[in-house]
Parts: structure tokens; sequence; C-alpha cells
């Protein structure tokens, strides 16, 4: 049986390029348009929020125990969290690049492909390990309890072991997405998340002769289930027809030096991309930490919640990638550029609804997470301002999935290092403890400064985005 590379579900770019040619070029079927994108990404959204979702379940029951194990969790997760993005980033090459390859109806080159990027994978996990354990005494020199402090350090050791699963995982998820197959992420994510439930409640709070570890605990169930989440993907494409002809499995090849350059250059900048931003919020976290623990578990709950809406955006920036870069692989600039367009307006609606449901149940949603009233309180206020960052956080994350699909990543880069250290950490600073003419404002003062320095990225990346797809216009072949 040959695989269906391009099944009717995903409404792949070729179907929608002959489709477009029954239409004018200023009434190509936008809505339709849409309509292909959310195929493709609700089921990378459901997986994101299920993958999201454990560090949901992590903070819910840390915090139900103690103010100070949600705190243990919220300045471990600032740490690990930001190694996890730089990673995704450091492996996400083989998805717009598999994806090019299947616009060029090239499959044949799609194992060797992927195999290197698992190479690169272990690599890639092992310096992520070493890096964790050499971070862990920071924890005692930040301002926290010693007790905290403690339980932070052995949240991040523990938590580190569970690295080369999400590697492996993350390559295999980006292999499987180029051949417009997302649901197998969106399943796997959601039994992991269903044993992460139990797998916490058993050693965060001790039952049935297990002790009771807290917030170590949450560490413990996660990476059980970052290496139960790895097996399944490799179980999933070895038995799976729909990848016979192009799973990695096979056929294994040794490093090949050309092939680990080609996927390192394009890999590189989108790596410090991630990190530039994860560590943006996670040095805030750190940052805070003097502010005490109400403020350090206020923060982690609207961090964390804002993190769960964000996966929207997050997954149609991941099925633009996948999308925009079929059809450059097919040498269709003009659909490319179509894609993107419908893309960034369809992420922006979704954002409009996702931050508006944020501002009107704040409260609520900070009762989620604690019965403390000042906890509460703080958070109610935070989360006001992460509905309205959801605005132009959509919009740039989408933006630069587009990029991602041209294969272009240097000047996001530079968008991104402009807009999280040079305008967001130190403006967020001087708002936070009354810099030079800013008087205090607490924890607020970083998350206007995030909603100032995410709406300079979002207008960078859109205008960088009209230029360069023009340009792909006018120097390339147009279908």
């Amino acid at each position: 049986m040959k695989p269906c590379y391009f099944n009717a579900d995903s409404r792949n770019y070729l179907q929608l390029s002959s489709q477009r040619a029954r239409y004018p070029k200023d009434k190509m079927p936008r809505l339709q348009d849409a309509k292909a994108t959310w195929i493709l990404a609700w089921p990378i959204m459901v997986g994101q929020l299920a993958q999201t979702g454990t560090g949901f379940v992590d903070a819910v029951m840390a915090g139900h125990l103690s103010a100070g194990d949600l705190a243990a969790v919220s300045v471990g997760t600032s740490i690990w969290s930001v190694m996890i993005v730089t990673m995704f980033g450091l492996l996400i090459a083989i998805s717009p690049m598999a994806s090019q390859k299947v616009g060029a109806k090239a499959f044949h080159e799609i194992p060797a492909l992927t195999q290197q990027a698992l190479y690169q994978s272990v690599l890639v996990a092992a310096v992520m390990m070493l890096i964790a354990h050499s971070l862990l005494p920071i924890f005692a020199h930040i301002g926290l309890t010693s007790d905290v402090a403690a339980k932070a350090s052995d949240f991040l050791a523990v938590i580190s072991w569970g690295f080369p699963a999400v590697a492996i995982a993350r390559v295999l998820y980006g292999y499987s997405s180029s051949l417009n197959q997302t649901k197998p992420m969106m399943m796997i994510s959601i039994l992991a998340l269903l044993l992460n439930i139990p797998a916490n409640y058993v050693l965060i709070y001790g039952v049935w002769g297990f002790p009771a570890l807290g917030a170590v605990g949450c560490a413990w169930a996660t990476a059980l289930c970052m290496w139960f989440s790895a097996l399944l993907w490799i179980i999933w494409i070895w038995v799976s027809p729909i990848y016979r002809e192009t799973h990695p499995f096979r056929k294994l090849q040794g490093i090949q030096l050309q092939t680990q350059k080609q996927l390192a250059k394009l890999a590189i900048p989108i790596g410090i991309m991630f990190f530039v931003e994860a560590s943006a919020f996670s040095l805030i976290a750190l940052i805070i930490a003097k502010l005490g623990t109400t403020t350090v578990a206020s923060h982690q709950i609207a961090l964390n919640f804002a993190s769960l809406t964000f996966m929207i955006p997050l997954a149609i920036s991941t099925a633009l990638t996948v999308r925009v870069g079929q059809a450059i692989g097919a040498g269709d600039y003009t659909l490319a550029r179509f894609i993107g367009q419908t893309g960034i307006y369809l992420g922006f609606i979704l954002a409009v609804v996702s931050g508006s449901m944020i501002i009107l149940f704040r409260n609520t949603i900070a009762t989620w997470y604690t019965a403390d009233p000042a906890v509460i309180l703080l958070s109610a206020q935070l989360l006001l301002l992460a509905g309205i960052f959801q605005f132009s956080d959509a919009t740039q994350i989408v933006v630069a999935g587009v990029l991602r699909g041209y294969k272009s990543t240097r000047m996001p880069l530079a968008i991104h290092l402009t807009a999280f250290w040079v305008i967001g950490i130190p403006l967020g600073y001087a708002l936070t403890f009354g810099v030079g003419p800013f008087s205090a404002q607490g924890p607020a003062g970083y998350w206007l400064a995030l909603v100032i320095a995410l709406t300079f990225a979002a207008i960078a990346l859109y205008v960088f985005f009209q230029r360069i797809s023009k340009r792909a216009l006018t120097q390339g072949i147009s279908n």
C-alpha cells in the first residue's frame, strides 16, 4: 500500500493550488485556505495543550499542597522550560526541510534526513542535561528560602533525565507533521497527560505505599511521561503504513556532515530565537523571586495559563511552517504568500477570542490554581495583562512560523533579540522596581513591558514577511 502523503483531511497545497487556479488573483478562497490550515493545526493544538496541561496539572497539584511547593515548581520550571523550548528550536529544522522535500516530491530523501536529525537530537539532549546539572546551585542564590531552593534544585535534577526522550519525540513529530500527519501528536500527548495525572497524585501526595515527594514528585511524573511519549512515537511510526516508505528506522546510515551542517545552519538561529523568548519569561520569574512567594506563585499562575492559550497560535504557526514549506518546495511562491497571509489573519482572530476570555474570567481562572486569597488577587491582576498581550504574542509567533516555511531565520532572530533583551527585560526591570523616571509597578511592570516588546516583534516580523514574500515572487518562479 503506497502511503497517502496528501490525504483529504490535510487539504494539501496541491489541492489548494488547483483550486486557486479557478479564482482571479484578488478573489482566492481565503476562508477555504484558513480551513485548510485549521484542519492541519487543530490536532497540533490539542496535542500541545495536552503537553502544556502537564505543567498545568503540576502547578495545580503542587499549589494545593503548599505555596512553597508551587513556588519550587515555578522556579524549577523557569529553568527547564527554557531548556526544553531551546531544544525544540534546535531540533525544529526537520519540519521545514522535510516539508520542502514533500512539496518537491523528493520522498526518498526524507528517511536519511530524519536519521540525521535524530543523531542531532541525542547530542542536543546530552548537552542540555549537562547544563541543567551545572545550574543546580543557582537556586540558593536568588532570594528563595532554603526549603524552596532545595526543592527547586531537586526538581530540575530529576526532570532533566527526560530530556533525551523529549528530543527524540520532537524530531519524530516534526517528521510526521511534514507529511501532514498531525493527529498522532495529539493522541500521544493526550495519553501522556492521562498518565501524568495519576503519576502526579501518587508521587506528590504519597499514596499506595509511595513516599510523598511534593514538588519533586512532579518532576518524576513528568520525566516518566516524556519517555512514555517517545516510546509511543517510535512504535507508532514503526507500525503505521502511512510512514512505510519514509520512516527512518531502516537502512541506518552514519553521520553525514553535509546534512548535519544544513540542519544546524537552519536550526541554530531558531534555537537561539526560542531561547531568547523563553529565557525572557524565565528570567522574569528569577528576578521577581525577591518579591516573595506570593508574587512568584501569582506570576506562575498567569504565565502558566497564558502558556495554555498560547498553544492555539503556536499550532497555527507549526501548521503554516509545513504548508508554506510545501508550497515553497513546489515552487509556488504565490500560494506560499497567500497561505502565510491568511494564516496570520486566522491567528489574530483566535487571539482576540482567547484574550477576551482571559480578561473576562481572570478571577475564576486564578481560583483554579489556589485557594490563597492573596495569590488569587495578584494573579487576577496579572491575568488582565496576560489577556491583553495575547494579540501581539499570537501575531508574532504565527508570522515566525510562516517565515520558517521560507527557511528564513536570521532576521526573525534579530527582531526577537531586540524585542526581548533590548526592550522587554530592561524596561520591565525599570517598571517593576521603579528605576529612573518610572514608579514601581511590582510584577505588573514586567507584564506591561512584555506587551510593548511583543507588539514591536509582531509589527517588525509582519513587515519582514511582506518583504521576503514579495522578493520570493520576484526572484522565484510562481505557478
